[in-house]
């Protein structure tokens, strides 16, 4: 093998510490960029005996150890496509500023900043050496390799970052990295690879580049308007409320119609034995609710449909552990999901359980066609049986030590830890959850789903999709994996209760898997909502299949449950679409609801803290292509500052315009060149918005509407409405401009926020006047609030959080000395947008929730509750009685701040 460097750059670097790792037989050619003619410039290229030559740097560290021998794990292919899509993009701009722009130390890395943080908690949190395990792996050596030039001087890596800084260290000692570094480092290479760069144009991280989880705001400059799209954005303006689609609302029940986009959206069912938390909420549900949203803005016929997954052995162990019966625990969660989803505005057009009829028959169903065609095996399996309690254990009522990775609690079924699946009998150490007992290996006759026999019609479907589609970087790549290791038969039985029985002799006594059985609950929840429910299960021509889900659930939507509706071969709908995220942690480590660690559903509501802030919490840390972490003070900042300061100042101000300068009614509007500028942006926004919505990248979405209002607030800050009203005529017409635009800006905003933070995208619908008909998503913006519109009592959105009372909430959610808190009321449901102030109706029922919640104050004071308690119960009796005003016809009084009162 022949390996051609064409200059001392992290890719030579990458390929030489790889080839000296693997011990890889190469003769190593260096030259100058112009010098190799085969590839990219200052790429190395591998030519292999065979004629065969490699380009990409990371393709042959990864050839390097294949050759050797070594399998690459899922872990290192993960690190891998991480390195190649988030680290390189950051780290050639941070190199850039460091070799071309001369700047050093930490400022040399800021572009580097939370990908460093992310490899300090992968590091710190995995009790492994390495980044893939205990050895070194290719994903160490490309992960160095790209941040070696970068981190060899020890003031450019951040002091805190200690796990980081042990790892960089230890590799950089090993001998194959310390060999390659020192053939970069020759001065003579390093000068040509600077004098390279100097060359290039400045690196820019592409837009939408997802290196951090969080939505910063770029203050920079942007790129200069075309006269073609400030045109396009004054005569989409001009055409008013007719430039905007008529909104569509489909009779109920909602079914497929001929002609329109069918989008038929489902969210991962959560288990019915537990309270979903934060990560939870926003791994499946959250996500799925507002691309739903989303959906029926843009006027696509939508049903959005999910569930309580009820079956299976973790329903059986929480009953055990309460004391209950499986049913009673499913009513009794099922109930608490639901309220937890109500509470957070997620709107299902159904939300059901799998423990129905209509998913008996069904799944029984799918499994005869499955048992017809040849596509399912009988076979004896080795399987724990605990003599103690007399019963073969389900996977779930086993626990030992991890055969793959060593961790010490993992199930029966699959590790927490490092995500592989595992067979029961491979545990080591096992333990009978019931009894703690030690099991016995028994045989036991079961069914599997034949996936070899089906793997052919599985790659021609997935290809298809992959092609058409849209799915995430994490559920392409844990598909491959699967694929790459080869599909084997899949048991689709258990010995327990409670579950959907097998309708076979010799099997009567078993229930089918929770994997085989749970993703079937789509179908039959969509069978309860409606009898017409084929024509969204069995109509691949006319629907799109949007699955969301956390990434541990996706070989189960993207292998196993495709295989099973292939193999039935009854024209099943097929997921078009996977959506999959990382993971959310608490505050740098796990929620625990058994010790009080994290936010739960049910906890949530009694912090204070409005639905929609949560909402907007979550969506902004959205896992999208990394874990994300929570943090209380970054909901704090981003609740202060991005909603308070930025969001919220802008709508309220646009506005208190209108009713302050001229009587609650539009001015009329005399365009400029700076107004035109700024409807040319505002419309760049909108598309780029609905182009990231349609690759359902929620969070990167979000960062559109903030954009939007930062450019209404400067527009509004340089041309000063509050002085010019109180100019000559000119100035007086100048202010009224700016005021008619910058409603018309917070109207857009109104819709945009829908998705994302519907209580408050209501509020200002009926704050504005906005009519129903304009309440719909089209490509441009345009005038929806003419002059002579008129609008209504306008009132600040958001309230401040203050550091002592997010401190309160920090400690009360950390662990250990965490109190019960009682349950706080149910807030009254939101007004619907048909209700118009002085509504007699609604002003009683709100009299009587500021009744019942002024008494639950009182009684909080009266027993000493805590003070963050009493404060937020406090919070919501003011916004109950800010709605009863708006009721009433009344404008309602200004929240006055901590210790200030009306004299």
């Amino acid at each position: 093998m022949r390996l051609r460097l064409a200059t001392a750059g992290p890719g030579a670097l990458k390929v030489l510490a790889a080839a000296g790792a693997a011990s890889a037989p190469v003769q190593v050619d260096w030259g100058g960029p112009s010098e190799r003619p085969l590839g990219p410039p200052c790429a190395p290229a591998l030519e292999l005996d065979t004629g065969t030559v490699l380009f990409s740097p990371n393709a042959i560290c990864q050839f390097f150890f294949l050759a050797r021998g070594e399998d690459l794990s899922d872990l290192s292919t993960q690190w891998l496509e991480w390195e190649a899509t988030e680290l390189q993009p950051a780290a050639s701009a941070a190199l850039y500023a460091q070799l071309v722009c001369g700047k050093k130390g930490l400022e040399a890395v800021a572009a580097l900043g939370k990908l460093l943080r992310h490899l300090e908690r992968s590091l710190g949190g995995s009790g492994t050496a390495y980044l893939a395990g205990d050895t070194c792996s290719v994903a160490d050596v490309v992960v160095w390799g790209s941040l070696f030039l970068l981190l060899r001087d020890e003031a450019n890596l951040p002091a805190e970052l200690q796990a980081l800084r042990s790892w960089f260290q230890s590799m950089t000692l090993s001998e194959a990295c310390r060999k390659a570094a020192d053939c970069v480092l020759v001065p003579k290479a390093l000068q040509d690879f600077t004098s390279y760069l100097q060359k290039q144009p400045p690196p820019c991280l592409p837009a939408g580049e997802s290196i951090s989880n969080e939505p910063e705001e770029e203050e920079g400059s942007e790129r200069a308007l075309t006269e073609e799209e400030i045109a396009a954005a004054v005569e989409a303006w001009n055409q008013g409320p007719a430039g905007l689609p008529k909104p569509w609302h489909p009779p109920k029940p909602v079914l497929p119609v001929e002609g329109m986009r069918n989008i038929l959206i489902t969210s991962a069912l959560p288990y019915v034995n537990n309270v979903p938390h934060l990560g939870n909420i926003i791994g499946c549900v959250l996500s799925a609710d507002t691309f739903a949203r989303y959906c029926r803005l843009r006027n696509w016929n939508t049903l959005f449909v999910c569930g309580t997954d009820e079956y299976g052995t973790a329903t059986e162990t929480r009953a055990v552990e309460e004391g209950l019966s499986p049913r009673e625990i499913c009513d009794k969660y099922s109930a608490i999901h639901a309220a937890i989803y109500r509470w957070f505005r997620i709107d299902f057009d159904y939300f059901g359980r799998t423990t129905t009829p209509q998913q008996t028959e069904i799944a029984q169903d799918i499994f005869q066609r499955l048992l017809a065609r040849g596509f399912l095996l009988e076979d004896t399996v080795e399987q724990l049986r605990c003599e103690s309690c007399q019963q073969f254990l389900a996977d779930r009522f086993v626990e030992g030590t991890c055969p793959f990775c060593g961790y010490q609690e993992a199930r029966g079924d699959q590790c927490d830890k490092c995500g592989k699946l595992i067979n029961a009998v491979e545990l080591k150490n096992p333990q009978c959850k019931l009894c703690r007992g030690v099991p016995v290996v028994r045989p036991t006759q079961h069914l599997f789903l034949d996936l070899p026999k089906l793997e052919g019609r599985l790659q021609a479907w997935l290809e298809q999709s992959w092609a058409t589609g849209t799915w995430t970087a994490n559920a392409r790549h844990i598909t491959r994996a699967w694929l790459r290791d080869g599909l084997r038969p899949r048991c689709i039985t258990r010995d327990l209760q409670w579950g959907t029985p097998v309708p076979l002799d010799g099997y009567r006594d078993k229930v089918f898997y929770v994997w085989f059985d749970a993703p079937i609950g789509y179908l039959s929840i969509t069978a309860n909502y409606t009898q017409e429910w084929e024509r969204w299960w069995k109509n691949p021509q006319q629907v799109e299949l949007y699955n969301f889900m956390a990434k541990d659930n996706v070989p189960f939507h993207s292998v196993v449950f495709p295989c099973s509706l292939l193999g039935a071969e009854d024209n099943y709908t097929l997921v078009n679409h996977l959506i999959a995220t990382e993971y959310l942690t608490y505050e740098e480590g796990k929620f625990s609801k058994s010790r009080g660690v994290g936010v739960f559903g049910d906890a949530a509501q009694g912090t204070g803290i409005p639905a929609d802030t949560w909402r907007f919490c979550l969506l902004s840390l959205r896992p999208e292509g990394q874990d994300s972490a929570f943090s209380w003070a970054d909901l704090r900042l981003r609740s202060n500052g991005q909603l308070l300061n930025n969001l919220g100042n802008f709508v309220h101000r646009a506005g208190m315009f209108v009713c302050k300068f001229f009587g609650g009614t539009v001015p009329s509007m005399v365009l400029r060149a700076e107004d035109q500028r700024l409807l040319a942006r505002v419309n760049l926004q909108l598309q780029h918005y609905h182009q990231l919505l349609e690759q359902v990248r929620l969070r990167d979405a979000l960062r559109c509407i903030l954009s939007i209002s930062r450019h209404g607030n400067q527009y509004i800050q340089v041309n000063e409405p509050w002085k010019g009203i109180k100019g000559g005529e000119e100035d007086r017409q100048r202010a009224g401009t700016v005021t008619g635009v910058a409603v018309n800006v917070a109207s857009l905003l109104a819709v945009m926020l829908q998705p994302y933070m519907p209580g408050v995208s209501l509020a200002l619908q009926q704050q504005l006047c906005i009519p129903p008909d304009c309440f719909v998503l089209g490509q441009h913006f345009t005038c929806t609030l003419p002059p002579g519109h008129r609008v209504g009592t306008v009132s600040p959105l958001f309230q401040k959080l203050e550091e002592e009372q997010i401190e309160a909430l920090r400690q009360r959610f950390a662990g250990g000395q965490a109190k019960p808190t009682p349950p706080a009321p149910e807030a009254p449901p939101a007004p619907t947008p048909s209700v118009a102030p002085g509504d007699p109706q609604l002003a009683q029922r709100l009299a009587e929730e500021v009744a019942k919640q002024g008494t639950h104050v009182r009684q909080l004071k009266a027993t000493k509750a805590e003070k963050c308690q009493v404060e937020a119960e406090v919070a919501k009796l003011l916004e109950l009685k800010r709605q009863l005003a708006l009721a009433e016809g009344r404008s309602p009084e200004p929240l006055l701040p901590k210790g200030k009162r009306k004299k």
